[in-house]
């Protein structure tokens, strides 16, 4: 039987930490992509429309990817869940992290739709940037 390996608290505080940047990059693209939205389409007109926007429309589609992932880390930092936070599973958040956030002007869905993002709007460039050095290989 093998013995599973704890991550040290310096992991845990890391993926904390990335999380934390992840959110605030989420809400920058759910306000940006709600801007472009509303310029396309028309105002939303209330809170509880938008949230169905938000998980049914398919404008806002692309967004799932890291909505799933900051999921997967909420779940990985719990500590009562049934699977404890290894070195190797903080590693490969991390990794899936710096996978996930790359921009692509001529990709396709999450990568492409992300490159728009950063090209239009500040605050994205900037919650992108502060996420970015949690998720960076470390020198």
């Amino acid at each position: 039987m093998s013995e599973k390996i704890t991550a040290p608290a310096n992991f845990h505080e890391r993926l904390a930490h990335l999380r934390a940047a992840l959110l605030a990059l989420h809400k920058a693209l759910v306000d940006s992509e709600r801007v472009s939205y509303e310029q396309n389409l028309g105002t939303i007109p209330s809170a509880n429309h938008f949230l169905k926007l938000l998980t049914d429309d398919p404008w806002f589609a692309w967004l799932h990817p890291l909505s799933e992932l900051i999921v997967t880390l909420d779940e990985a930092l719990d500590a009562k869940t049934k699977t404890p936070l290894t070195a190797e599973l903080a590693a490969a958040l991390v990794k899936r992290t710096g996978e996930l956030l790359v921009a692509s002007e001529t990709g396709e869905g999450f990568a492409r739709h992300y490159f728009d993002a950063l090209q239009r709007d500040p605050d994205v460039v900037m919650a992108h940037a502060a996420a970015a050095k949690w998720f960076r290989p470390r020198r």
